[in-house]
Formats: C-alpha cells, sequence, structure tokens
C-alpha cells in the first residue's frame, strides 16, 4: 500500500468528492471504494459548509485539500494556507492551472508553488506532467511525490502516454507517484497500477458514472487488479508467437 510524507494509507485508491448526485450517494461511493484519501476543493467545501466537512470527516479516509481552479502561484499559495487553515492538514494537493480549455498544470509557476509552500512546511502533492526535468524540479523543490496527469481533467481518455509515464516510474523508483486526472474506466485505473504507480486519483469517472456506487466498487477491484499484476512481474510483450505447449516428447508422424 502506498505511503504519502510517512503516512500508510489502506488503499491505492484516491477519491475526489466533487460531481456527486447527493451527498448520500458520495458516502456510499466511498464506502464501496475503500479510498485512503479523499481529495476536496476548498471552493468546494466551502460551497456545502459544515453540513459537508463533517461529511467528509466522516469518511474515514485521510483529507487532502486542493487549490483546484487557482492559474497563479500567488492564488495557490493563498489558497492552501486557507485550506490548512480551515482543515487542519499540511497536506495539498498543488494545482496551477496554464491552460484554460485541458485544464493542463503550468510547470513553470507550479515549481514556484510548490517551493514556496514546502518552505512554509506544507506537504506537496504537485498536479504535473510526466515530464522528467519538471519531476526532476519538482523534487528538488521539496515534493516527496509526484502526480502526473493519465490526460486532461474529467476527459475520461485514460493513459495519453503510457510511455512517458513507464519512463517517469523507472527515472525516480523511489518516489511515490500517483496518476491523477483522466482515468475514466477501471481498465485505465488498473493499466496505471501495472506500471508500477502507487496509487490513482480519479473523481468525476466515479461521480458521473450511471451507478457511481458500482463504479466505485469496480475501480477499487481495479487498482487493487493492477497493483497484484505489476507485483506478479508480468511477462513482456513480444511481436512472435511463442508456443505455450511445449514440443520436446511429440510425435512426429511421417
Amino acid at each position: 500500500m502506498p505511503v504519502f510524507y510517512g503516512k500508510h494509507i489502506a488503499s491505492p485508491l484516491m477519491l475526489g468528492t466533487a460531481q456527486y448526485p447527493s451527498p448520500a450517494i458520495l458516502a456510499d461511493a466511498f464506502r464501496a471504494s475503500n479510498a485512503g484519501i479523499a481529495t476536496v476543493s476548498l471552493r468546494r467545501e466551502a460551497g456545502g459548509g459544515q453540513d459537508f466537512l463533517r461529511l467528509i470527516e466522516g469518511l474515514g479516509a485521510a483529507i487532502l485539500p486542493n487549490t483546484a481552479g487557482c492559474h497563479s502561484v500567488k492564488e495557490a499559495v493563498t489558497t492552501a494556507q486557507m485550506a490548512r487553515e480551515l482543515l487542519g492538514t499540511d497536506w495539498i494537493k498543488l494545482e496551477v492551472i496554464g491552460h484554460s480549455d485541458l485544464l493542463s498544470p503550468d510547470v513553470f509557476a507550479l515549481v514556484e508553488a510548490a517551493a514556496e509552500l514546502t518552505a512554509q512546511g506544507f506537504k506537496v502533492f504537485p498536479y504535473c506532467t510526466e515530464d522528467l526535468s519538471v519531476a526532476e524540479r519538482l523534487l528538488r523543490a521539496g515534493c516527496e511525490v509526484l502526480m502526473p496527469w493519465g490526460a486532461p481533467i474529467g476527459s475520461g481518455l485514460g493513459l495519453n502516454n503510457p510511455h512517458g509515464l513507464r519512463a517517469l516510474r523507472a527515472a525516480f523508483p523511489e518516489v511515490p507517484l500517483v496518476v491523477d486526472a483522466g482515468i475514466g474506466r477501471p481498465s485505465h485505473a488498473a493499466s496505471a497500477m501495472e506500471l508500477g504507480y502507487d496509487a490513482v486519483l480519479l473523481n468525476t469517472a466515479v461521480a458521473k458514472a450511471g451507478d457511481p456506487v458500482a463504479m466505485a466498487r469496480a475501480m477499487a477491484q481495479a487498482a487493487d487488479a493492477g497493483r497484484a499484476a505489476y507485483l506478479a512481474d508480468p511477462i513482456e510483450p513480444r511481436e512472435m508467437a511463442a508456443p505455450s505447449t511445449p514440443v520436446i516428447g511429440k510425435a512426429f508422424l511421417q
């Protein structure tokens, strides 16, 4: 199971708390998923008030506040400070958005904000790309976890660049890595875990599913299966067929 900033998490599935049809379905989905971490946007929490906060605290998951919707260093840092005061945690999922259509990270502002927040004692979970140089800069800025995107937020496209994600895993074998954004189906979650990632973070795929509770359960099973497959050391793909039945001892008729 993943370890983030010294804290052991019971499940490789991390789940967002926005867009559910009702608070009751949100709670049921979390119970079905057994998610170890719940991400909370400060804007979303402010909209729900104390009732929403009590609901999240009752889920039994670690709370990871989120700077969702921030487009500058100042906005992200200020939001993180407010989240720490409101939610009582120094964990922060750091988002600094660079492109409004793709919701892609502004990697330059991200590194700057990560360094500033780390200096203030935050434990930063940066939403980033799979670029190795960006990853190196985030680690030098003090991040101990990296959260590269699979695809644009809410797109459900899965893993757009599995080769880049695999290269990131190989380059930083000791760093906890989480695929964040773009996962739409359980097969996507399993694929991310089969690459050796420590966890997957998703929201829309569960919250907007026809049956969020059933989808949450399916995502949990897929994440567990993908992790188990990775640990089992799967065979490498090959271009040509390889017989599964040995030919030694086979009778040859003239």
